[in-house]
C-alpha cells in the first residue's frame, strides 16, 4: 500500500470563494468581497487601485458565492458520500469579528462555524480549518492599512483565541494563512494592501509578511496552550523551478525564485529569518520593524506540518523579458514546450508535483499535506446535467500517482490530499465561475444568474473509488 492506512483523503474549498450571505447575520465587509470580476481586478489584486466598496459598474461573485451558508448540510452530505476523511474549508474573519478590532465576537457567526465543524463530525469527516484565506476586514484596511500596521497582530491574536477556545475538541488540524507567500503577488488579496505612489513597496510588503508570521506564530502558542493535541500547519503556494537551460545564471534564477518562495515557511518550519533574506533587504536598504520579541516568539513556536498548494511547475530564466510566457497560480512563467497546459494556460505537470513534495520534505523533514490540487475547466452538462470530465480524473489521477510515488519509492512523509474546489466556487484569480474545479457542479454562471442546483460529475464516482480503495485504484 503507497499510501498509509490513515490517510486523510478529502478536498477543500475557501470561505470567500463559496459562502456568500456576505451581509447576513452581522458579517462585516472583507477585502475578498469588493474584488469584481472583469479587468479591474487584476489591478487590485496587484494593490495598484483602490476599489473598497461596491459600485454599480462591476459584478461582485463573493456576494452570492455559491450559497454555502444555506447550502453546507447538502454538500457536506455529498462530500460524505464521496467518503471524504477530512474536509479543508476557511473561516470568514468578518463572520466573528465584523470590524475585525471588535471587543467581542459575533456568536451568529461561531454558531455557523461550529454548525459546520458538527457536520462535519457527523459523518467521521476531520476539519481541516485555515484561519485566513486571504480575508481581511475592510474596517482594517481602511483604518490601519491592513498588515503593514502591528495593530493587525492584536486583531489576529483575539480571532485565534476566540476560536481556538470555542472549537476545542472539535478541531485539529489549523492551517495559519493561505498561501501566505501570496503577499508578494497579490498584496490586496493575500493580505489587503493598497500601495500610495512612489512608496517602496517590497518594504511594505515584507513588512506586512513579518506582521504575519509573527502572528502565525502566536496563533500556533495559543493553540498549543489551550489544546495541545492541535496541530498548526502553515501553507504555501508550491511549485517546481526549472531552470530555462543549462546555464548557469538560469540555474542561479531559480535558486533566487525558490528562495523567494520559501522565505516564509523558512520562518514558520525553522524559527528564523534565513540570511538570504536578511542579505537582501540590506541590499534594497529595507529597514523593518523587528523586536527581540518577535524573534523569541518564531523561535519558540514553529509549526507542526506544512501545507501547501500544486497547480503546476514553472520556468524560469536570467533574462525573461523576450521569452514566451504562460499563465499559472499568481506566477508569470515561460513556457515549458514539454507540457501540456489547461484551458487557462496553467501547465500540467505531475511529476513536477513529485520533484516538489521531495524539495519541500528534504529542506524541512516536517509532514507534509497537499491542500490544493485540481483542474480549472469549462465543464459543459448534458441535457441530463451529466459532466463527463474524463479530462479532470486524468489530471487527478497522474498527481495522485506522483504523490503514491513520492511516499512509496521518495519516503516523503504525506499525510493527506485535499483537492482544490471539490464543489464549483468562484474563482480567485479572474472571479469566473466557467472556471470549475469540483466534483459537484453548481448550476451559476459568471453573472450570478442560476439555480444553484448540484450535480454529480463524473468525477464524483472516480474520486468515491479512489477515496474507497485508499488510492489503489486511480
Amino acid at each position: 500500500m503507497s499510501f498509509p492506512m490513515n490517510f486523510l483523503w478529502g478536498g477543500a474549498t475557501a470561505a470567500n470563494q463559496c459562502e456568500g450571505a456576505y451581509d447576513l447575520d452581522g458579517r462585516g465587509l472583507a477585502n475578498v468581497d469588493v474584488l469584481p470580476i472583469g479587468p479591474d481586478r487584476f489591478e487590485i489584486l496587484a494593490g495598484k487601485k483602490k476599489h473598497f466598496k461596491f459600485d454599480d459598474e462591476h459584478v461582485y461573485p463573493a456576494k452570492k458565492g455559491i450559497d454555502f451558508y444555506h447550502h453546507y448540510k447538502e454538500d457536506i452530505k455529498l462530500f460524505a458520500e464521496m467518503g471524504f476523511k477530512v474536509y479543508r474549508f476557511s473561516l470568514a474573519w468578518t463572520r466573528i469579528f465584523p470590524n475585525g478590532n471588535d471587543e467581542q465576537p459575533n456568536e451568529k457567526g461561531l454558531q455557523f462555524y461550529e454548525d459546520v465543524i458538527n457536520e462535519c463530525l457527523k459523518y467521521d469527516i476531520e476539519p481541516l480549518i485555515t484561519i485566513t484565506h486571504f480575508d481581511v476586514p475592510m474596517h482594517l484596511v481602511e483604518t490601519f492599512g491592513s498588515w503593514r500596521n502591528r495593530k493587525l497582530i492584536e486583531c489576529y491574536e483575539r480571532l485565534c483565541r476566540t476560536i481556538f477556545t470555542r472549537y476545542k475538541g472539535m478541531v485539529k488540524y489549523w492551517l495559519t494563512f493561505n498561501e501566505i507567500n501570496m503577499i508578494l503577488h497579490l498584496p490586496f488579496m493575500g493580505a489587503g494592501l493598497c500601495f500610495e505612489e512612489g512608496e517602496n513597496e517590497e518594504q511594505v510588503k515584507y513588512q506586512a509578511a513579518h506582521y504575519e508570521l509573527v502572528a502565525s506564530a502566536l496563533a500556533t502558542k495559543i493553540a498549543k496552550e489551550i489544546d495541545p493535541e492541535m496541530q498548526i500547519g502553515c501553507m504555501l503556494a508550491g511549485g517546481v523551478f526549472y531552470a530555462q537551460t543549462p546555464n548557469p545564471k538560469d540555474v542561479w534564477a531559480v535558486r533566487q525564485a525558490e528562495m523567494e518562495n520559501y522565505f516564509f515557511i523558512d520562518v514558520q518550519a525553522r524559527g528564523k529569518y534565513p540570511s538570504y533574506a536578511i542579505k537582501e533587504w540590506e541590499r534594497k536598504g529595507i529597514e523593518l520593524d523587528i523586536t527581540e520579541e518577535d524573534l523569541t516568539l518564531l523561535a519558540e513556536n514553529t509549526v507542526d506540518f506544512i501545507s501547501f498548494s500544486y497547480y503546476s511547475s514553472r520556468v524560469t530564466a536570467d533574462q525573461t523579458e523576450e521569452a514566451e510566457k504562460t499563465a499559472g497560480n499568481a506566477f508569470a512563467s515561460l513556457e515549458n514546450p514539454y507540457l501540456s497546459s489547461s484551458e487557462w494556460g496553467w501547465q500540467i505537470d505531475p511529476l513536477g508535483l513529485r520533484i516538489t513534495l521531495n524539495d519541500i520534505y528534504q529542506r524541512y523533514q516536517k509532514p507534509l499535506f497537499l491542500v490544493e490540487n485540481g483542474l480549472g475547466a469549462i465543464d459543459t452538462p448534458d441535457e441530463n446535467h451529466d459532466v463527463a470530465d474524463d479530462y479532470r480524473i486524468d489530471y487527478l489521477s497522474s498527481h495522485i500517482q506522483a504523490m503514491s510515488d513520492a511516499i512509496s519509492l521518495d519516503g516523503v512523509d504525506l499525510i493527506g490530499y485535499t483537492t482544490w474546489g471539490c464543489i464549483d466556487l468562484v474563482s480567485a484569480g479572474t472571479g469566473e465561475m466557467k472556471k470549475r474545479y469540483g466534483f459537484i457542479y453548481v448550476d451559476l454562471d459568471n453573472e450570478g444568474e442560476g439555480t444553484l442546483q448540484r450535480y454529480k460529475k463524473k468525477s464524483f464516482s472516480w474520486y468515491q473509488r479512489v477515496i474507497e480503495t485508499n488510492g489503489e485504484e486511480r
